[in-house]
């Protein structure tokens, strides 16, 4: 097949050519189990919308092809991590498609990994299918499921178009993900869909990112003990909720407790999920507001990037006490003020990888800490939040040595707070 111009056409159609080839300026193939099965649930999706409407079509992605024509290949440029991971779902189903790309000579040890692993937990997943599940799979390849597909002769030109998709334009970001997944849930409720985009857009899409990025997803992480990383597109799973039509006892829970929200619980999908968000961005806000009430006297004006991340900690805690209590108690504010700041007194540069790491009880300076989202989350009662002990660091220990009066600030209020000799009146 000649693709002469941009052209629409199904996933067997790309499947199927014999002169499909992966290039040795390639990548490795990186997807992991994690991306086949989001993948996997993006089709299954697709095929049930199918079946009730029968135009239905579905884009799995854009690919972007050299012909070369001297070798006579059309080499992937772009689109190889679906091209493989649809290949590996064909052969898992025994079509009858000429799969020759993997039958490609892998250099990468990764590749090849990556690739027998995720063939396993492809056949894993359909295992528990019936006949009539995997022919609509199998049929879906040719009827619903589509590429769009650019080649070009020139290899140049190919890579300017593959820098083009993945470069110059605007990736979407997780929250723009979540969006257009929730939304997906809605579909059946146009009327609300429109006012709930109406009131998302009216929300500054920086104040949506910073709120997964620095509060929800490391706080979910650090209550499970788990250090965590940058929030990315890899990590929307960790919000997309609960189908209300599910039947599992934990999904009827989670439908009848809607709309109480709690950081570490999941919601029901589609609506909920903007309701979730709008609350959250709500109560950062009074989180924010009570921390920094005149007449508790906290000194959160210091300066630098450790100080920022110390500052970061300490509302990321109080924002989750208030989440289990709906409490902002000012004694108990004051001790996660203590803790959350006891950090930028240990270190002299302190950058967010020791803050996740302190947060979640992990050593620093060879010296074990508190887990206190852990040891929060254990709470039964606000006041047992006061019974969590927070010991003083040693005078000895204290390694911050700023160039204005920052450490004589802190270490004052902390000693108040601890009731030690040396706080202020």
């Amino acid at each position: 097949m000649v693709f002469e111009n941009p052209k629409i056409v199904s996933v067997d159609t790309v499947l199927q050519l014999d002169n499909l080839h992966l290039p040795n300026y390639q990548r490795p193939y990186k997807w992991n189990v994690k991306n086949v099965s989001a993948l996997l649930d993006d089709l299954e999706f697709a095929i049930n919308e199918a079946y009730k409407y029968p135009d239905f079509k579905y884009r799995v992605g854009t690919i972007i092809l050299h012909n070369d024509e001297i070798e006579g290949a059309l080499n992937i440029v772009d689109g190889q991590q679906r091209i493989i991971s649809l290949a590996l779902i064909c052969k898992t189903l025994n079509t009858s498609n000429n799969l020759s790309i993997l039958e490609t000579n892998l250099s990468s040890k990764v590749s090849e990994e990556n690739i027998m692993r995720n063939y396993l937990a492809i056949k894993a997943y359909f295992i528990e299918k019936s006949p009539t599940e995997k022919k609509r799979f199998i049929e879906a390849m040719s009827s619903v499921l589509e590429f769009v597909v650019v080649a070009t002769k020139s290899l140049p030109e190919a890579f300017q178009l593959f820098d083009s998709q993945n470069m110059r334009g605007r990736a979407l970001s997780p929250h723009d993900l979540l969006k257009a997944f929730h939304l997906r849930e809605m579909r059946n409720h146009p009327y609300e869909m429109k006012h709930t985009v109406e009131r998302w857009e009216r929300t500054d899409p920086k104040e949506i990112h910073i709120l997964f990025q620095d509060y929800l997803f490391p706080i979910r992480n650090w209550i499970e003990k788990e250090k965590g990383h940058k929030f990315t597109s890899a990590d929307i799973d960790e919000f997309k909720g609960v189908s209300f039509d599910l039947q599992y006892y934990y999904a009827m829970r989670t439908v009848k407790g809607m709309p109480v929200f709690q950081i570490d619980q999941t919601f029901v999908s589609g609506k909920n999920f903007f309701e979730y968000v709008e609350h959250y961005l709500n109560l950062l806000s009074d989180v924010k507001a009570a921390v920094s009430k005149p007449e508790l006297g906290l000194f959160l004006n210091g300066t630098g990037v450790g100080f920022s991340y110390a500052k970061q900690l300490f509302h990321c805690v109080v924002l989750y006490y208030c989440d289990r209590f709906r409490n902002l108690d000012d004694r108990i504010i004051k001790r996660l003020y203590a803790w959350a700041f006891m950090i930028r007194l240990q270190m002299q540069k302190l950058g967010f990888d020791t803050v996740r790491n302190y947060a979640i009880g992990g050593k620093v300076r060879d010296k074990e800490t508190i887990p206190l989202f852990y040891l929060i989350q254990k709470c039964m009662k606000e006041s047992d939040v006061l019974k969590i002990m927070i010991p003083m660091l040693p005078l000895e220990e204290i390694n911050y040595s700023p160039k204005n009066n920052d450490k004589e600030l802190l270490l004052r209020e902390i000693h108040k707070i601890l009731g030690l000799p040396g706080g202020a009146e």
